[in-house]
């Protein structure tokens, strides 16, 4: 196997165990997988960067190499440090005041999760009313108020 396919390889276990942690309910594991996610990016933008072996400055035939990935990868680093740091707080957070590190289920949320897939199964037709605004041809056409019609 060549050094980039290990890397790629790598970068895809990475990605996937990221997006799997960030998925669960537990703050620190939410943490753990956006490191993840952070570490994966930062080999892909190596992957991406060139031939292994190239220096990054100077030292080919063509002259001075890109060096736009080594900046991306050092922004990227920035970025999911200053995130972390922003995710310790809340768990910190989170944990002295609930002495949990679950995060709950909103009843409100769920309610309203359950209102649209109740809507999803109505038929649209049976809601539509070419007076209602919402359903009018032209979005800048209003309906006229009731206080109007009789003044006319």
């Amino acid at each position: 196997m060549t050094t980039t396919l290990v890397l790629v390889i790598a970068m895809a276990v990475l990605f996937s165990c990221g997006v799997y942690l960030l998925l669960e309910r537990s703050l620190t594991r939410m943490l753990l997988g956006f490191l993840l996610l952070g570490n994966a990016l930062n080999l892909l933008l190596l992957i991406m960067s060139g031939a292994a072996g190239d220096p990054p400055i100077g030292g080919s035939a063509e002259g001075i190499t890109d060096p736009l990935p080594q900046a991306f990868a050092l922004t990227a680093i920035v970025i999911t440090f200053a995130v972390s740091a922003f995710l310790l707080a809340l768990i910190h957070r989170s944990w002295k005041l609930s002495r949990a590190d679950e995060v709950e289920v909103d009843e409100a949320d769920a309610a309203i999760g359950r209102d649209r897939e109740d809507d999803d199964d109505a038929d649209p037709e049976a809601d539509f009313d070419p007076k209602a605004p919402e359903d009018a041809d032209d979005p800048h056409e209003r309906a006229p108020r009731p206080d109007q019609e009789a003044t006319r």
